[in-house]
């Protein structure tokens, strides 16, 4: 096969055989494809497109370019959840040891933030002493003894995927759907879940922009789930504004304590998206027969405190001081030299707001890396005090900063003024909450 060939192929808008890809696949990996040509295959996927069947044999092919989990061993039907990536998402630390309490076994990897968007190991790693790289048989074990455990990725996963990301990253590709879906669905197959829920984000805060590429990038990972063999649904969430009202490693810690411990209100956007994403869970794993019944044991979870127990389990198995996942003992953790109000200039109503430039002041303060050597300050961040839809007077306090360096502080200032958009009259606000895409 002269790999020139199905450049122009896909060039001309034809669909790849499932051997061209493969083949594709193992030549970049092993070296003999050379970065120039894969530069042009992905600017010809990126204008033409691929088929669902395209997508999902990329997808496969990678997942075979390294090692592959197995947890077949492990009880019950195996469930992950994956977030597109956003600004106070906090879903993983309430929704995984909720859908453990339920029944579930949640064996899940993570990935660390960059940019504007927070990671989950970093904020795992905002509790001193936890360690989230742990060997297979390590984590396993930890699933068995508590039914969930989030860790980094380990071993040899998904070569390929890392290679083409970072050549898609300086080709002006990274925006293709097909290339997005199927790099993200390789990492979710290569991790060995069963069943797998995503949440992929919309808005000003989010990869998708629009609404419209969200659900395009939903059905097509759902798709690609289908074709693979796995159960998968995907829930499309807002990112114009942060999902949690905190924005920070362990401030996002203790968000999650507080709504396991039953002190955020049910009418919170974060409270409702773990509802949905844990009710899908669920229902994946045969543990409730609609959303109704999923609701209702999701919130028992939260009333007898035993949601709040598998996160301090989880914790304590990989190394972390438990004590600290405590409602009277959480504070210790967001301890900072100064907290400091950013007030508002104006009477108004808070039309809108830019969640990536709020994500990127908590980064500058400390809580995120712009490059992925920067060190994380556990304790930093921010906590937002209005959302979309609120009216506010001059003087209100619109964010309070957890600041332990103030060399960033005036421009992490200015981005939250920047970032929230007041008006004398109230705009149409967007839900939190948009659908649900299924194989169905």
């Amino acid at each position: 096969m002269r790999f020139v060939d199905v450049i122009e192929k896909k060039a001309d808008g034809l669909v790849l055989s499932d051997e061209e890809i493969q083949e594709m696949i193992q030549g970049y990996t092993e070296g003999s494809i050379p970065d120039y040509q894969m530069s042009s295959m992905l600017m010809a996927i990126l204008q033409q497109g691929m088929t669902a069947q395209e997508a999902t044999t990329l997808a496969m092919a990678m997942m075979h370019s390294g090692d592959v989990v197995d947890l077949s061993d492990l009880p019950g039907v195996k469930l992950d959840k994956h977030s597109t990536g956003g600004v106070g998402d906090t879903t993983t630390l309430v929704v995984a040891p909720l859908v453990a309490a339920c029944g579930g076994t949640v064996a899940k990897m993570s990935g660390r933030g960059l940019g504007h968007t927070g990671g989950t190991l970093d904020k795992l790693e905002s509790v001193p002493g936890t360690c989230i790289e742990q060997p297979m048989d390590v984590f396993k074990d930890i699933v068995r003894k508590t039914g969930v455990a989030v860790i980094g990725q380990t071993g040899n996963l998904v070569p390929a995927d890392k290679k083409i990301y970072a050549l898609r990253d300086v080709t002006g590709t990274v925006r293709s759907i097909p290339l997005i879906a199927s790099s993200i669905m390789s990492k979710k197959l290569a991790s060995g879940a069963d069943a797998i829920v995503l949440d992929v984000k919309t808005g000003s805060g989010a990869f998708m922009r629009t609404k419209e590429d969200a659900f395009a990038l939903a059905k097509l990972m759902v798709d690609i789930g289908k074709l693979a063999g796995r159960r998968v649904s995907a829930v499309v969430t807002d990112m114009n504004q942060p999902l949690g009202l905190s924005v920070g490693n362990a401030l996002e810690v203790r968000e999650a304590v507080q709504l396991l411990s039953g002190e955020v209100s049910e009418d919170d956007p974060l409270f409702e998206v773990n509802m949905i994403l844990g009710s899908q869970m669920l229902q994946m794993g045969n543990l409730a027969k609609d959303d109704a019944e999923a609701r209702k044991m999701l919130k028992e979870k939260i009333a007898d405190g035993s949601g709040l127990l598998k996160l301090k389990e989880m914790f304590k198995l990989l190394g972390g001081d438990d004590s600290y996942i405590d409602i009277n003992k959480i504070d210790e953790l967001v301890k900072v030299e100064q907290v400091i109000d950013v007030c508002s200039k104006e009477d108004g109503f808070v039309t809108s707001m830019e969640a990536e430039k709020i994500g990127t002041a908590a980064q500058m303060l400390g809580a995120g890396r712009a490059t992925k050597e920067d060190v994380v300050d556990p304790a930093v961040g921010l906590i937002m005090q209005v959302r979309c839809g609120d009216q506010v007077k001059k003087g209100d306090v619109l964010a309070k900063l957890y600041v332990n360096d103030t060399k960033n502080l005036e421009e992490s200032t200015k981005l939250i003024y920047d970032a929230v958009h007041i008006t004398k009259e109230l705009g149409e606000v967007e839900p939190m909450f948009y659908g649900i895409v299924t194989p169905e």
